[in-house]
């Protein structure tokens, strides 16, 4: 049997195992476990009614989804289509050279809890690290095939809309598209175009982006509810961060809060202060005189003393956001952050509504039982899939082919959202960083196939 004949059937194993997974997942999970949040989204889309405190495209396909079938199945469906099709393109997208490292490095990703599991729950956090991925491999394939000028301009529309799709999906999702646009650049000058047109067409594809996203966010929203989650979340945000650095620093001033609101003030020093954790929010939220005061909050006083103390308590600010990115990073209780959840649950009156019935069965539990398995282990750590991207954004920006660049960009934009949480965190989820860790086994899949290339760094 030739070289090609070799590499042919490592292909057809390392695709037949990972198909394989996609069927083993489907089965184990569908149609698809759904939690509080994953309830109320079901309920919006259905509906057509959204609120704005998770983006409204989740909502969106949940509804196109449940009216062809009622329930979370056909979403769930997509979702893990996007997920594991994409792994499949990236074994397809270069020859197999090392087909034992590919086939082993497909059957521990297929068998890890963040295909097995992860991907039938019905989260924000897993559609938007499969489109995410979904998105880059379609650019990957955009840059390789750039001189067939008809399946380039395809794979890149799919591209463009699985990113937007994306950014649609998380509110700080949006810091991928300089990433695929800087990359769309750098392929097309490493296919030969000159630098300034390059450069000219990525300037080009991310204002399209932003301007599609834009633009879809409010037709979405001109279903909304009219309340306005982002400025909620906010609020949220700013009463934390004062806790959190009223608790390390009792003697912070918050003059324009004691000035215009003192109702809030006097309970961020109480209630704030004593019941802050850096591992989440809830004990705040627990707080009936914190949540009183905050629903009749001074709004500007609020952001103006946040402002002072991210301008003129620096040092104080970065240790409150730090401590509370630290527990999303690295999950020191694993537990803590919630990493498994399988079944059905949510509010009872919008269960109700839908037609749904708590459930806990035997899936379920021999599911709950496979993910707690690996607690305490680097397959349940983000550190980990962080070390392994690193290693695979090197290797690849140092072998450089068009597609490298495109999967560069990918584990760059998932390290950019990363590090966005050190502004923004408010709980440690483990879900929160599930595109993390699914980046950087797609670009550990990709590399596996051609490991001796990747090593050495010959093109």
């Amino acid at each position: 049997m030739n070289d090609t004949s070799n590499e042919a059937a490592a292909r057809r194993v390392a695709i037949a195992v990972i198909l394989a997974g996609w069927i083993a997942t489907l089965a184990s999970n569908w149609p698809g476990h759904l939690s509080y949040d994953s309830i109320l989204q079901l309920l919006q889309g259905r509906t057509a009614l959204y609120n704005t405190w998770h983006p409204p495209v989740m909502a969106w396909l949940l509804g196109l989804g449940d009216a062809v079938m009622p329930g979370a199945g056909l979403f769930v469906a997509f979702e893990t289509c996007l997920a594991f099709g994409a792994l499949v393109l990236l074994v397809l997208l270069r020859p197999c050279r090392t087909p034992w490292i590919a086939g082993g490095t497909a059957v521990a990703i297929v068998l890890s809890p963040q295909l097995l599991l992860y991907q039938g729950l019905v989260w924000k956090d897993v559609l938007f690290a499969d489109a995410l991925v979904a998105g880059f491999t379609c650019l990957a394939y955009g840059a390789a095939r750039w001189p067939e000028v008809r399946n380039r301009s395809l794979w890149l529309a799919a591209s463009f809309l699985l990113l937007a799709l994306a950014a649609l999906t998380r509110q700080n999702g949006a810091v991928l598209l300089p990433f695929a646009a800087a990359a769309l650049g750098w392929a097309a000058a490493r296919n030969g175009m000159a630098v300034r047109r390059a450069a000219l067409l990525g300037a080009l594809a991310l204002a399209a982006l932003l301007a599609f996203v834009a633009t879809s966010s409010a037709l979405l929203n001109l279903r909304s509810n009219g309340d306005s989650g982002p400025a909620g979340q906010l609020r949220l945000l700013q009463v934390y961060d004062l806790a959190g650095a009223v608790a390390r620093e009792p003697s912070l001033p918050l003059d324009r809060l004691a000035d215009d609101d003192p109702d809030l003030e006097r309970a961020i020093r109480g209630d704030g202060a004593r019941l802050y954790t850096p591992v989440r929010n809830d004990p705040l939220s627990a707080s009936p005189a914190l949540q009183a005061a905050l629903d009749n909050a001074d709004g500007d006083a609020l952001a103006a003393d946040w402002r002072a103390l991210i301008l003129d308590h620096t040092w104080l600010y970065l240790n409150v956001r730090a401590a509370a990115f630290g527990w999303v990073l690295f999950t020191p209780d694993i537990v803590a952050c919630r990493p498994i959840f399988t079944g059905v649950e949510g509010p009872a009156l919008q269960m109700k509504e839908l037609g749904l019935l708590p459930r806990r069965d035997g899936r379920d539990r021999a599911l709950d039982r496979y993910g707690k398995a690996f607690l305490g282990t680097p397959v349940l750590s983000h550190a980990p899939f962080a070390a392994i991207a690193a290693l695979c954004l090197w290797l690849l920006l140092r072998r450089r082919r068009p597609a490298d660049i495109a999967l560069a960009a990918m584990l760059a934009g998932a390290f950019a959202f990363t590090l966005s949480f050190f502004a923004i965190s408010i709980a440690c989820d483990y879900r929160y960083l599930y595109a993390l860790d699914l980046s950087a086994l797609a670009g550990l899949l990709y590399l596996a196939a051609d490991a001796r290339s990747a090593i050495e760094g010959t093109p």
